[in-house]
């Protein structure tokens, strides 16, 4: 299968040794058009086997790759880039497809693949050094980044060609070889696409490999002796997991995990931009993202007009198949994930929330909801929702709503919306997130800036700018004495 300008040489493979070839056992997965149900293509399951042939050529690769010039480097990530802007179009529609998205996320997300790509080659050129100060005036002392060496990434299904270029741009710009366990839901977005990309655009063979595999695969992936660093998107629980076999073999691990963000609204910021700002980040991309916002923390003397106004939005948008139809939200990603959403919002109802707008779910489809009434101990309210619900509660001073939001265990983004930008400022500074915003939406993410959270939210360093030196590159320490020296024996 192809489409457009997308080369379809992929179907049933994985990606090792520059090549797309089936797995040792020939099993393939079937990927499905979200929307539809229908098959949108196969790709390999790769083995234990595969991976030992793929962690071979990756560890050797890596070597080469990092004594190759910055430009090199930096080329090699700017002609991914150019082959994505050209084929944006067609890529798009995939992305469309494969994740049951509307059209602009899309598109969103082709223009963040370029520009990760982009800030990865700046990277390349960045000084990998410095000289430091010796109390020996013959000895030059030298500090350097080195690559960190195989990087293994395991990617989320949401956001899955920006997430996969998040980390392969900074790690293959600083010297880093790659190998890229894409989610099974978007296997070809993720996976299949980007090593077609990169062998299109001459990388070397065994710099950048794919595999999309199991549980048992992934395992063996994250505890293999060769991979130096695990970078993995996705669920805290999982994350929790990974981190214990890293943990046990003293391995560098980066995790960027889930979140239960709070949008805090002040009742001296206008209403109607307040809901306008809660309806994107609660219902966009059918609420299946990290930073989507699900706890809405409005002040009491607005917070009946606040949730008039948010449940008139979320009625007025229509959900429906993204690739035939002009919608603003499609389906949920798999029927796992739509009945877990579904069961927090049932589950939080039965024990006294009011739904004030949505409810509903036809198959994959979800209608964004509004919901009122909450207790602290609702799941709508301890959970990460991860569907397009906007759970709503209301707050009278500035110290409660503090502690609400600082009332969890995740850590990863949160917003306020007030008339008072000094206040805004203030109180985002006693927010105990990796991120906050002022008077913006809690979905933002920029190439050039920090992204990441604590607490259960995450776990190592950020993505971002200046953040992927410390990422994906390690410290050393070297001298040359440049004359005699003496010790006592």
């Amino acid at each position: 299968m192809a489409l457009g300008s997308i080369r379809g040489d992929w179907e049933g493979s994985i990606f090792v040794d520059g090549t797309f070839r089936a797995s040792s056992s020939g099993e393939t997965l079937t990927v499905l058009e979200k929307a539809t149900g229908e098959p949108l293509g196969t790709v390999g399951m790769a083995t234990t086997d595969d991976l030992e042939t793929a962690m071979a050529l990756s560890k050797k690769v890596q070597a080469e790759w990092a004594a190759q010039p910055y430009n090199v480097r930096a080329d090699l990530l700017r002609k991914v880039a150019d082959l994505i802007a050209e084929r944006a179009d067609d890529i798009a529609e995939l992305i469309v497809r494969e994740t049951g998205s509307i059209r602009g996320k899309a598109q969103y997300e082709v223009g963040g693949a370029i520009d990760e790509l982009e800030a990865g080659a700046a990277l390349a050129a960045r000084p990998s050094g410095e000289i430091l100060q010796s109390h020996d005036p013959n000895r030059l002392s030298l500090g350097e980044r080195v690559p960190v060496g195989v990087v293994a990434t395991i990617t989320p299904w949401n956001f899955p060609l920006i997430l996969a270029m998040r980390v392969i741009g900074p790690a293959i710009g600083l010297g880093n070889s790659i190998v890229l366990k894409p989610s099974p839901e978007t296997p070809i977005s993720g996976g299949l696409l980007v090593a077609d990309l990169f062998a299109e655009a001459g990388a070397p063979a065994g710099l950048v490999q794919v595999m999309t595999g199991d549980i048992a695969f992934s395992e063996a992936l994250v505890a293999h002796p060769d991979v130096n660093m695990i970078h993995f998107t996705g669920s805290s629980a999982v994350g929790a997991k990974i981190a214990a076999t890293a943990g046990g073999q003293l391995k560098r691990v980066s995790l960027e995990l889930g979140g239960n963000n709070a949008l805090v609204v002040f009742d001296d910021f206008d209403v109607d931009k307040a809901s306008m700002i809660g309806a994107w980040s609660s219902f966009h991309y059918q609420g299946q993202t990290c930073i989507t916002a699900g706890r809405h923390i409005v002040h009491e003397n607005i917070f009946d007009e606040y949730v008039e106004k948010l449940a008139a939005r979320a009625a007025a948008i229509s959900v429906g198949d993204p690739k035939t139809d002009q919608v603003g939200l499609g389906p949920m990603i798999n029927e796992r994930q739509c009945s877990r959403g579904k069961s927090f919002l049932e589950d939080s109802v039965a024990a006294g929330a009011k739904v004030v707008a949505g409810g509903e779910v036809d198959g994959l489809f979800f209608k964004p909801s509004v919901v009122t009434g909450l207790t602290p101990d609702m799941p709508l309210w301890t959970q990460e929702i991860f569907a397009p619900v906007a759970p709503v509660v209301s707050f009278s001073t500035e110290e409660q709503a503090l502690e609400m939001v600082n009332s969890t265990n995740y850590g990863l983004v949160n917003s306020v919306l007030t008339g008072d930008e000094g206040r805004g400022l203030r109180f985002a500074r006693k927010v105990r997130s990796g991120m906050v915003h002022v008077n913006d939406a809690t979905p933002l993410d920029e190439a050039n800036a920090p992204f990441g959270g604590i607490g259960a939210s995450g776990l190592g360093g950020r993505a971002g700018g200046e953040a992927n030196l410390e990422e994906f590159t390690e410290r050393r320490w070297v001298t040359v004495q440049q004359g005699e020296v003496e010790f006592p024996y």
